[in-house]
Protein backbone atom coordinates (compact mmCIF):
# COMPACT_ATOMS: atom_id res chain seq x y z
CA UNK A 1 0.00 0.00 0.00
CA UNK A 2 1.39 3.43 -0.98
CA UNK A 3 0.58 7.13 0.29
CA UNK A 4 2.25 9.15 -2.52
CA UNK A 5 3.74 8.99 -5.54
CA UNK A 6 7.36 10.49 -6.07
CA UNK A 7 8.00 12.00 -9.58
CA UNK A 8 11.99 10.99 -9.55
CA UNK A 9 13.94 8.11 -9.98
CA UNK A 10 17.11 9.87 -7.80
CA UNK A 11 18.11 7.40 -5.22
CA UNK A 12 18.87 9.80 -2.27
CA UNK A 13 15.04 11.24 -2.52
CA UNK A 14 14.09 7.71 -1.79
CA UNK A 15 16.53 7.23 1.04
CA UNK A 16 15.15 10.19 2.66
CA UNK A 17 11.38 9.65 1.91
CA UNK A 18 12.43 6.13 2.97
CA UNK A 19 14.23 7.24 6.34
CA UNK A 20 10.50 9.18 7.56
CA UNK A 21 9.02 6.26 6.67
CA UNK A 22 6.99 7.79 3.89
CA UNK A 23 5.04 5.07 2.23
CA UNK A 24 5.51 5.48 -1.73
CA UNK A 25 6.12 4.37 -5.72
CA UNK A 26 8.60 5.73 -8.07
CA UNK A 27 7.29 7.25 -11.11
CA UNK A 28 10.12 9.29 -12.80
CA UNK A 29 9.31 11.96 -15.18
CA UNK A 30 11.38 13.14 -18.47
CA UNK A 31 10.86 16.81 -18.88
CA UNK A 32 12.76 20.01 -20.68
CA UNK A 33 14.78 21.00 -18.19
CA UNK A 34 15.99 23.77 -20.26
CA UNK A 35 16.40 26.99 -18.32
CA UNK A 36 13.88 30.09 -19.65
CA UNK A 37 15.79 33.30 -20.81
CA UNK A 38 15.60 36.01 -17.74
CA UNK A 39 14.69 33.06 -15.58
CA UNK A 40 16.65 33.41 -11.94
CA UNK A 41 17.32 30.16 -10.03
CA UNK A 42 14.79 29.92 -7.65
CA UNK A 43 12.07 30.08 -10.14
CA UNK A 44 13.89 27.51 -12.52
CA UNK A 45 14.02 24.98 -9.25
CA UNK A 46 10.31 25.83 -8.54
CA UNK A 47 8.97 25.62 -12.48
CA UNK A 48 10.66 21.90 -12.71
CA UNK A 49 9.80 20.49 -9.65
CA UNK A 50 5.93 21.54 -10.22
CA UNK A 51 6.15 20.45 -14.16
CA UNK A 52 7.68 17.27 -12.70
CA UNK A 53 4.74 16.44 -10.05
CA UNK A 54 1.83 17.71 -12.52
CA UNK A 55 3.47 15.26 -15.72
CA UNK A 56 2.96 12.30 -13.06
CA UNK A 57 0.01 13.41 -11.71
CA UNK A 58 -2.22 12.17 -14.85
CA UNK A 59 -0.99 8.49 -14.03
CA UNK A 60 -1.20 8.74 -10.23
CA UNK A 61 -4.87 8.36 -9.76
CA UNK A 62 -5.49 9.25 -6.07
CA UNK A 63 -2.36 9.92 -5.16
CA UNK A 64 -0.12 12.84 -4.00
CA UNK A 65 2.76 13.41 -6.51
CA UNK A 66 5.77 14.88 -5.18
CA UNK A 67 7.94 16.72 -7.12
CA UNK A 68 11.47 17.84 -6.55
CA UNK A 69 14.58 19.48 -8.29
CA UNK A 70 17.83 20.71 -6.89
CA UNK A 71 20.74 22.84 -8.47
CA UNK A 72 23.91 24.34 -7.09
CA UNK A 73 24.21 28.02 -7.26
CA UNK A 74 27.68 29.85 -6.99
CA UNK A 75 28.38 33.48 -7.62
CA UNK A 76 25.00 33.55 -9.67
CA UNK A 77 25.71 30.92 -12.00
CA UNK A 78 23.68 27.37 -11.82
CA UNK A 79 25.99 24.36 -12.13
CA UNK A 80 23.60 20.94 -12.67
CA UNK A 81 24.89 17.39 -12.92
CA UNK A 82 28.11 17.28 -14.77
CA UNK A 83 28.30 15.64 -17.98
CA UNK A 84 31.27 13.94 -17.90
CA UNK A 85 34.42 13.88 -15.85
CA UNK A 86 36.18 16.89 -17.03
CA UNK A 87 33.07 18.94 -16.19
CA UNK A 88 33.01 17.72 -12.80
CA UNK A 89 36.39 18.36 -12.27
CA UNK A 90 35.91 22.45 -13.64
CA UNK A 91 32.75 22.12 -11.12
CA UNK A 92 34.82 20.97 -8.31
CA UNK A 93 37.99 23.36 -8.68
CA UNK A 94 35.00 25.91 -8.75
CA UNK A 95 34.03 25.26 -5.53
CA UNK A 96 37.28 24.95 -3.93
CA UNK A 97 37.24 27.32 -1.18
CA UNK A 98 33.79 28.94 -1.82
CA UNK A 99 30.67 29.20 -0.67
CA UNK A 100 27.80 28.15 -2.45
CA UNK A 101 24.14 27.93 -2.18
CA UNK A 102 22.11 24.45 -2.98
CA UNK A 103 18.35 25.27 -4.10
CA UNK A 104 15.62 23.10 -3.53
CA UNK A 105 12.60 23.23 -5.68
CA UNK A 106 9.39 20.79 -4.06
CA UNK A 107 5.86 20.77 -5.67
CA UNK A 108 3.27 18.50 -4.43
CA UNK A 109 0.02 18.13 -6.20
CA UNK A 110 -2.77 15.99 -6.11
CA UNK A 111 -6.52 16.07 -8.36
CA UNK A 112 -9.45 17.77 -6.31
CA UNK A 113 -12.71 17.84 -8.41
CA UNK A 114 -10.39 16.77 -11.46
CA UNK A 115 -8.39 20.23 -10.34
CA UNK A 116 -4.56 20.02 -9.81
CA UNK A 117 -4.22 21.20 -6.07
CA UNK A 118 -0.60 22.25 -5.62
CA UNK A 119 1.63 23.28 -2.99
CA UNK A 120 5.10 24.87 -3.45
CA UNK A 121 8.48 25.17 -1.55
CA UNK A 122 11.77 26.85 -2.17
CA UNK A 123 14.97 25.59 0.10
CA UNK A 124 18.16 27.27 0.34
CA UNK A 125 21.13 25.82 2.22
CA UNK A 126 24.61 27.64 1.75
CA UNK A 127 27.73 25.41 2.10
CA UNK A 128 31.17 26.46 2.32
CA UNK A 129 34.05 23.84 0.50
CA UNK A 130 37.32 23.78 2.32
CA UNK A 131 40.35 24.50 -0.42
CA UNK A 132 40.75 21.49 -2.82
CA UNK A 133 43.73 20.36 -4.26
CA UNK A 134 44.22 18.98 -7.79
CA UNK A 135 44.83 15.51 -6.50
CA UNK A 136 41.89 15.76 -4.17
CA UNK A 137 40.05 16.45 -7.14
CA UNK A 138 40.74 13.90 -9.30
CA UNK A 139 40.82 11.19 -7.07
CA UNK A 140 37.16 11.99 -6.06
CA UNK A 141 35.91 12.21 -9.65
CA UNK A 142 37.83 9.06 -10.43
CA UNK A 143 34.73 7.46 -7.44
CA UNK A 144 32.26 8.21 -9.87
CA UNK A 145 30.17 10.05 -7.44
CA UNK A 146 30.53 13.30 -9.07
CA UNK A 147 28.22 12.18 -12.24
CA UNK A 148 24.67 12.43 -11.25
CA UNK A 149 24.70 14.53 -8.66
CA UNK A 150 24.15 18.54 -9.28
CA UNK A 151 27.99 20.37 -8.91
CA UNK A 152 29.40 17.15 -9.33
CA UNK A 153 29.30 16.21 -5.08
CA UNK A 154 27.10 14.32 -3.24
CA UNK A 155 27.56 15.42 0.66
CA UNK A 156 26.59 12.20 2.13
CA UNK A 157 29.19 10.40 0.01
CA UNK A 158 32.97 10.72 -0.07
CA UNK A 159 32.93 14.88 -0.80
CA UNK A 160 31.81 15.20 2.69
CA UNK A 161 35.30 15.94 4.09
CA UNK A 162 35.27 18.57 1.57
CA UNK A 163 32.58 20.64 3.21
CA UNK A 164 33.62 23.23 5.84
CA UNK A 165 30.77 24.70 6.92
CA UNK A 166 27.16 24.23 6.32
CA UNK A 167 24.22 26.70 7.33
CA UNK A 168 20.45 25.01 6.77
CA UNK A 169 18.64 22.02 6.40
CA UNK A 170 21.46 18.71 5.40
CA UNK A 171 18.78 16.93 3.83
CA UNK A 172 18.34 19.89 1.08
CA UNK A 173 22.24 19.33 0.17
CA UNK A 174 21.33 15.52 -0.02
CA UNK A 175 18.60 16.36 -2.58
CA UNK A 176 15.13 16.65 -0.44
CA UNK A 177 14.66 19.10 2.38
CA UNK A 178 12.92 16.77 4.97
CA UNK A 179 11.14 19.16 7.15
CA UNK A 180 9.85 21.63 4.68
CA UNK A 181 8.78 18.17 2.52
CA UNK A 182 7.23 16.61 5.73
CA UNK A 183 5.07 19.62 6.27
CA UNK A 184 3.79 19.75 2.78
CA UNK A 185 2.58 16.06 2.85
CA UNK A 186 0.86 16.24 6.06
CA UNK A 187 -1.07 19.27 4.61
CA UNK A 188 -2.21 17.07 2.21
CA UNK A 189 -2.63 14.14 4.72
CA UNK A 190 0.71 11.87 3.70
CA UNK A 191 1.39 9.56 6.83
CA UNK A 192 4.98 10.96 7.89
CA UNK A 193 6.52 7.99 10.73
CA UNK A 194 3.29 6.80 11.53
CA UNK A 195 2.18 2.85 11.30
Amino acid sequence: MIDLVLASASPRRKELLEQIAVKFSCLPMNINEDRHPQEDALSYVQRLAQEKALAALPQAGEFAVLGSDTIVVLAGNILGKPKNDLEAKQMLEMLSGQSHKVITGISLCRKVNSEPQILNEVVTTQVTFDVLTREQIAAYVKTGESLDKAGGYGIQGKAAVFIKNIQGSYSNVVGLPLHETSKLLMAFDVPVWTD
